[in-house]
């Protein structure tokens, strides 16, 4: 097991077409994790959001909220990020953002109309800018 490097942390986040797994805590204390279509700027990640969801009425009351991304293959890493997450309503560059989201998971044929399906009135764009960062691969490796 080793720690990633920057470099590699952020090669391994945009990897293909990976989910994030977002934990939030919702008001009773009970956990509530989903996964969730990512990008990043620079180290925050950005995603998109209904604003009537579990996970956005969570981090509106509570911003704290953890991320992970792994890679189920051997020899196995994973990204786990906490951080404190913005929810924006009317977003100026939601657009773009719904935009390279769908370009990531959708290709760049279904790009734009991603982006314009989530660039709405209904939908919340979220920044995670992270406060603790574990990062390690190869994990399964001994010797």
């Amino acid at each position: 097991m080793a720690q990633m490097t920057d470099a590699e942390m952020r090669a391994f986040l945009l990897e293909g077409t990976r989910t994030g797994k977002l934990a939030t805590t919702r008001a009773d204390g009970r956990p509530h994790v989903v996964p969730i279509w990512f990008v990043l700027d620079g180290t925050t990640l950005i995603f998109t959001t209904g604003l009537d969801t579990v996970k956005a009425a969570n981090m509106r009351r509570d911003p704290r909220v953890a991320f992970c991304v792994d890679d189920q293959a051997p020899l196995y890493s994973y990204v786990t990020i906490e951080g404190t997450a913005t929810l924006i309503q009317d977003a100026p560059d939601m657009l773009d953002w719904a935009t390279r989201i769908g370009a990531r998971y959708m290709g760049a044929e279904q790009a734009e109309a991603f982006g314009r399906r989530n660039a709405v009135p209904s939908e919340a764009l979220v920044r995670v800018v992270p406060t603790h960062i574990i990062a390690e691969r190869d994990i399964a490796a001994w010797g």
